[in-house]
């Protein structure tokens, strides 16, 4: 968590870590006073060694700054979700890119939340409630062509997701602001 953490090679027992962590708040084990400690042999570790630990995927999902120029080159993931928002600096932003390290930022990983509020803001306005199933379905719909829209703008313009989530946003504001008949906005070619 935020805090610190706990680190074992051969796993955690990942349903009591959950549980001790959202009766407490916080993950005691990583300080391993009155906590999980005895549920699994493991080391506790540091935000930054946890940062660096040679894993297939990486999700900094508690504080913004977390990945910096100090860091970055210690990264060993091979993929990086941005749970939290702003985890990673502009400039370790770079120097993962150079890395090779693919980064789905946190525009795009957090884009579920913000898309279901759209929905209930809709559902509001006109009265037409959805199920739970309807609302998973056309979240799903709308993710997967999102995603697929700025991943293929990456590919195609050899972009990283992040600069080509910016650019996708960009491009459709300027639809919307040209379909209002205002043609005061021109983003020019990417």
């Amino acid at each position: 968590d935020s805090r610190g953490g706990i680190y074992a090679s051969k796993g955690l027992d990942i349903p009591a870590v959950v549980k001790f962590k959202q009766s407490t708040r916080h993950l005691k084990a990583a300080y391993c006073e009155g906590s999980v400690c005895n549920i699994v042999d493991h080391d506790t570790i540091t935000n930054e060694e946890l940062l660096a630990l040679d894993v297939d995927v990486l999700i900094p999902a508690a504080l913004e700054d977390q990945i910096t120029v100090k860091n970055a080159g210690h990264i060993r993931a091979k993929l990086i979700f941005e749970a939290a928002n702003g985890p990673i600096t502009p400039d370790a932003d770079t120097i993962l890119d150079k890395k090779g390290i693919i980064v789905v930022p946190d525009i795009l990983t957090n884009a579920g939340g913000a898309t279901v509020s759209y929905f209930e803001w809709v559902q509001n306005r006109t009265g037409n409630y959805w199920t739970l199933g309807e609302v998973h379905q056309e979240l799903r719909e709308r993710m997967d062509v999102e995603t697929d829209n700025v991943w293929n703008l990456a590919q195609e313009k050899k972009l990283s997701l992040r600069v080509a989530a910016y650019v996708h946003a960009l491009r459709r504001i300027e639809e919307a602001v040209n379909a209002r008949g205002t043609k005061t906005f021109y983003m020019g070619e990417v």
